[in-house]
């Protein structure tokens, strides 16, 4: 029973995205292999058979993924939603911790427009805490497009320094960061918070020379 639902849900998502929300031809193998995922990822884990126990979250994502959305929105100032539908509905999966399915779906919106800024952004986003906040080649490769696409935005290199800086590469996230704060605004409003984050590197920078020293 609790099989059915879960493809009966998944085919209603589909119908909805698809022909409510009007999303291209071109995306629907994305959207279809995204919910793909969402039930065999469901087969491997989850046991439906067994009866609920109380049970701690394991925090293998990041603690708010909400956040990853909100700040990338707040970095591009935008006040409304993404004008992409991929986009607007990947942020909807990455807010409820749905990171992989976000990536894919995303794959739609990068398929439609190459140069779609905010969806390579995000794309990077998804990846980096679908892999707990470690930057992999695929999310480097996506920072790079956005990069490319938008290269005044401060997005890319705000959130490749931080993917940097969490997979434990000061150096080079501080130059990074230290780029993009050269080229903000005094009157910026995510300035302050950049220029917190460099103190706080350099002084992992200066802990990192030091034990390096006493060895």
């Amino acid at each position: 029973m609790i099989w059915a639902m879960a493809i009966l849900l998944a085919l209603c998502t589909f119908l909805v995205l698809a022909f409510v929300l009007k999303a291209p031809r071109s995306g629907w193998e994305a959207v279809g292999a995204a919910l793909f995922l969402g039930i065999a990822g469901y087969g491997l884990q989850a046991s439906p058979g067994l009866s609920g126990a109380p049970k701690p979250a394991a925090q293998t994502m990041i603690s708010d993924p909400a956040a990853i959305v909100e700040s990338r929105l707040n970095l591009s100032e935008r006040d409304t939603m993404p004008d992409n539908k991929w986009v607007v509905i990947a942020d909807g999966m990455a807010r409820n911790g749905q990171f992989a399915n976000a990536a894919q779906v995303l794959l739609g919106a990068v398929d439609d427009d190459p140069d779609n800024a905010e969806a390579w952004l995000a794309m990077g986003n998804a990846l980096l805490a679908h892999a707990d906040g470690l930057l992999t080649p695929a999310s480097l490769y996506a920072y790079r497009k956005a990069e490319k696409a938008a290269p005044d935005s401060p997005g890319p290199p705000f959130f490749l320094g931080t993917a940097l800086a969490q997979s434990g590469r000061f150096v080079q996230a501080r130059s990074t960061w230290a780029a993009l704060l050269e080229r903000t605004a005094p009157d910026a409003p995510w300035r302050e918070g950049l220029e917190y984050r460099l103190q706080r590197l350099d002084l992992l920078i200066e802990a990192q020379a030091q034990t390096q020293i006493g060895r």
